[in-house]
């Protein structure tokens, strides 16, 4: 089974900085496009951000739109999501998707999927 590692969460201050990464074990990105998504408790899982396979697409969801960057870096086979002014209502499980499609926001479109890595934004 083919899966994706997430890393870089914590517990962070409104108005901090964190940047999360996505790094495949046993497969390369450059094939696909990659999705950010996150769930917070008792809450759907929703797309915040995805990328194209060469970067030159990318889409965020209204809320982080301004204060989210994605990134992605074939040579690293890494996907990155810099994140900005954090608040608390960004608070949640963010996970890392690959997808053999296009770059969406839709869930369902994404074939293999990371465990998560937790976001909390408090003071």
């Amino acid at each position: 089974q083919l899966q994706l590692v997430e890393s870089g969460g914590g517990l962070v201050q409104p108005g901090g900085s964190l940047r999360l990464s996505c790094a495949p074990s046993r497969f390369t990105l450059n094939n696909y496009a990659i999705g950010w998504f996150r769930q917070a408790p008792g809450k759907e899982r929703e797309g915040v951000s995805c990328i194209s396979t060469r970067g030159g697409i990318t889409k965020y969801t209204d809320s982080v739109k301004g204060r989210f960057i994605i990134s992605r870096d074939n040579a690293k086979n890494t996907v990155y999501l810099q994140m900005n002014s954090l608040k608390p209502e960004d608070t949640g499980v963010y996970y890392c998707a690959a997808s053999f499609g296009a770059a969406t926001l839709i869930k369902t479109s994404y074939d293999y999927w990371g465990q998560g890595t937790q976001v909390t934004v408090s003071s």
